[in-house]
């Protein structure tokens, strides 16, 4: 009974929508369809066919032109393929390129019969050749000239650049079927979707086997090392490792030290029982897709560094760990301080600790629990403030709530004057709810209170620290003559085959150098110089843009402050930047000269090893090593170890010593290694953000001598480190220090043979002399006589004359010490 009358209902509605179709039809004939032209022109009638034409969404007029370009795309990919053959006998390399070109010429094929089947124009496999008005872009494309080189090279040479020239191509169809797949209604075509899908995965794995081939052609010792998280491979130059120390107990998960994620640790575990482990290369591309990895937070990872007399303070994202160095410079661990909520930089004034905090889980009480509501009144964001008269239990005394919280801050004056600790805070995160915090606004157009495009000024009475307070927060990127707030670079690239930088409503570091009442920002989309003669007032003085870098992070001045290295975290320091087919202008520093305030680009410098996909590697903090007489800077590459750039000449920095470690996981790229590596005293120190802490000394080698290392340990610091603070050193006038000027010079041939014989021998009897407490009134003029000679020496070069002035005053020096 019940299926009878649903048969009568079914039966009864089709024949409803059969008069409903009929009499829609019937509408139809006897109401015209037009369509209007352009002003002055005639409105013509359509048919109903004509009228959908728009609903045909089998393909675009875009998927037609990815299919036009990717044809010649491909069809380079092949001519470069056919040249392997008379030009090589790597089998890897012809391995690569039969695979490149049986599969190109497939595709080319399926493209070419696509456009026919859908009477699409036909592409011209040979449009790269020649110019074309309405070809798309292709990306990654070799130039006229490129090909020419390539096919002129043979063996190592040729492999070399083959796989640098592929890989450019690859990524270039990569980023072509990303930028078809944005456009609205493209690839609707299931087959085309398929196929465009198939061209990302092939050549994104295509890519990852050709850059270990390319890493596998370096002669660089750091080009290839082992993974482990303990047990990694090493490769070392003009340093020596005096002490590894890993994280705290605390600090990390047992469970999971190296942070891996959880279908890796599975494998891991399946590996250790014996059990079969799925090979990642025989993989679909769905089931790859489907692959969802779980990776830890950054709850453990170690930050930054400061230091005070013997104390040394390494932030982490849990808090920070109080260290006591020893008088061989190893650190003896005296306190760990639980207190979450990123990024954990710390500064030292006294017996105040300053420390940023960012993330949105981080409680005023220093609670573990976080906190799981989008406004709540126990959440703090911003600068945290303690009195660590007691270094094993340190009591929070202060706090200043931010808008964008704190990433780093910068100690701009101490409390000598008025009591007073000013700060620089910058903050990079979004703006929170003005619910939570009154006077937070966001990204209101028009809106000129918004706590975007500033930086905020905060005072830190010493006497009552919980008294701290944000004095003002200048718009230091408004323009200067129309007062926009967002006054420099607006976001995006510079141009075909630039970075895309981000827009400058933030710094990420801003560096005091209080002697010359100067600081540098590394702000996002800029590199500034301030004039901070009035520190609660900070004024522009200078900016820069620059097409290579996609985010300004960090600046440091050497140490007469003329100069600036500013880095560029390009992948935001948790992604592989330093691949062997990456731009060596990419993720580097860049240095430049200050000139009347001004800031002249002179050099990049990148840490040139290649380095794997497992390894996220770009530019990040360092700080000056005192040689007197250069500019040395060790510096952190994250996975890509630490580096010495001596950029003495600051138009061809060089490298003068390395550390590197191989990735903490063979399949996984684990966000890891150094944050932080910083001189202080004689040692290195460099935080690990998953390791630990490792502590470094220079050792003497062609480029940098045992008196230039003994000298730099006698530089005098002030006895207090803060990563964004910097103080022009000095050094005593002692003949270790003048023996490290003539090793420069000699080191240019600058130095005449006799004088510098003469200038050895005097100085050998003064350290005699000054050891035994004596006066030499002779050996002094004599010395005297030395410098004259030495004045009317001619040298050419401005950096070796500037080398002789400095050993002539050091010379005097020493010599007023034998006459006194």
């Amino acid at each position: 009974m019940t299926a009878n009358i649903e048969s009568k209902r079914s039966l009864a509605g089709a024949a409803g929508a059969v008069f409903f179709t009929l009499s829609t039809l019937a509408t139809a004939q006897v109401a015209p369809i037009v369509q209007p032209g352009a002003p002055g022109t005639e409105t013509r009638e359509l048919s109903a066919q004509e009228a959908i034409e728009i609903a045909d969404t089998s393909y675009s007029a875009d998927d037609a032109n990815f299919m036009r370009g990717m044809i010649p795309h491909h069809q380079q990919a092949v001519e470069m393929a056919a040249l392997v053959a008379e030009r090589t006998n790597n089998p890897d390399i012809i391995e690569i390129a039969g695979r490149i070109d049986a599969s190109q010429q497939d595709e080319i094929q399926f493209m070419q019969a696509w456009l026919t089947e859908r009477g699409e124009k036909k592409a011209d496999v040979m449009a790269h050749h020649h110019h074309h008005g309405d070809m798309p872009k292709m990306d990654g494309m070799a130039t006229p000239e490129q090909m020419a080189a390539l096919g002129a090279a043979n063996g190592t040479d040729f492999d070399r650049m083959f796989l640098e020239l592929m890989i450019t191509h690859h990524e270039g169809a990569v980023t072509m079927v990303d930028d078809l797949l944005e456009l609205p209604g493209s690839a609707y075509d299931p087959t085309l979707f398929d196929f465009v899908s198939d061209i990302k995965y092939d050549q994104n794995a295509e890519i990852e086997r050709m850059h270990a081939l390319l890493r596998g052609i370096s002669d660089d010792p750091r080009a290839n090392l082992s993974a482990g998280f303990r047990d990694a491979g090493e490769a070392i130059m003009n340093l020596k490792l005096v002490a590894a120390l890993p994280l705290p107990e605390g600090f990390y998960d047992p469970a999971n030290p190296a942070g891996l994620p959880i279908s890796r640790l599975d494998e891991l575990a399946k590996e250790a029982a014996g059990e079969p482990v799925a090979d990642e290369r025989e993989q679909t591309r769905e089931e790859a897709e489907r692959q969802v990895d779980r990776v830890p937070l950054l709850s453990f990872a170690n930050t930054d560094m400061a230091f005070a007399g013997d104390i040394m303070f390494a932030g982490n994202y849990h808090g920070y760990n109080v260290y006591k160095l020893g008088e061989d410079g190893i650190p003896a661990l005296m306190s760990s301080i639980v207190c979450p909520g990123g990024q954990g930089d710390v500064s030292i004034v006294g017996d105040i600790l300053i420390m940023s905090v960012e993330q949105t889980r981080g409680r005023l009480d220093c609670g573990l629990q976080g906190i799981s509501e989008d406004v709540s009144d126990e959440r703090f964001r911003g600068i945290r403030i303690f009195d660590i008269s007691d270094l094993t239990r340190p009591v929070q005394v202060g706090a200043v709530q931010t808008c964008r919280g704190s990433h780093t801050h910068s100690v701009v004056k101490g409390p000598e004057d008025d009591g007073r600790i000013i700060v620089y805070n910058s903050g990079t995160a979004g703006v929170r709810d003005e619910k939570e915090l009154p006077g937070c606004i966001g990204a209101i157009p028009g809106d000129s209170r918004t706590a975007l495009f500033r930086i905020d000024v905060i005072e830190i009475p010493v006497d009552d620290p919980s008294k701290s307070r944000i004095i003002d927060s200048p718009a230091v990127f408004a323009d200067e003559e129309t007062g926009e707030l967002a006054g420099l670079w607006r976001g995006g690239d510079h141009g075909e085959g630039t970075q895309e930088s981000r827009i400058t409503n933030q710094c990420h570091d801003i560096t005091i150098f209080p002697s010359a009442n100067i600081a540098a920002g590394a702000c996002s989309g800029n590199g500034i110089i301030f004039d901070i003669s009035n520190p609660r007032k900070p004024k522009r003085i200078d900016a820069v843009t620059d097409s290579g870098f996609a985010y300004w992070h960090s600046a440091t001045f050497n140490n007469d402050g003329d100069k600036v290295v500013f880095t560029d975290e390009w992948g935001g320091g948790g992604r592989p930047r330093c691949r062997a087919f990456d731009p060596l202008d990419w993720g580097a520093n860049a240095i430049y000269d200050i000139e009347d305030g001004k800031l002249e680009f002179r050099s990049y410098y990148k840490m040139p090893a290649p380095q794997s996909e497992q390894e996220n590697c770009v530019a990040h903090n360092g700080s000056i090593i005192p040689v007197p007489g250069r500019d040395i800077f060790v510096q952190s590459w994250y996975q890509g170890g630490l580096s010495l750039m001596d950029f003495t000449d600051s138009s061809k920095p060089t490298e003068i010593a390395y550390f590197d470690r191989g990735p903490i996981d063979a399949k996984e790229m684990i966000l890891g290694g150094y944050w932080s590596s910083y001189w202080y005293n004689g040692r290195i120190y460099a935080t690990e953000i998953s390791r630990g802490l490792d502590v470094f000394e220079l050792t003497p080698s062609e480029h940098l001598s045992a008196a230039e290392i003994e000298a730099a340990r006698l530089a005098n610091k002030g006895g207090v480190f803060n990563p964004q603070q910097q103080y022009k050193v000095t050094w005593p006038a002692v003949p270790v220090v003048a023996r490290a000027y003539m090793d420069q010079l000699a080191r240019t041939e600058a130095l005449p043979g006799d004088l510098a014989g003469k200038l050895a021998a005097t100085l050998d009897k003064a350290d005699a002399s000054l050891e035994a407490g004596g006066r030499d009134r002779a050996l002094a003029r004599e010395l005297r006589d030395l410098v004259k000679t030495l004045k009317k020496t001619d040298i050419d070069s401005v950096i070796a004359g500037g080398q002789k002035d400095a050993l002539a005053e050091t010379l005097d020096g020493i010599a007023d010490k034998l006459r006194s």
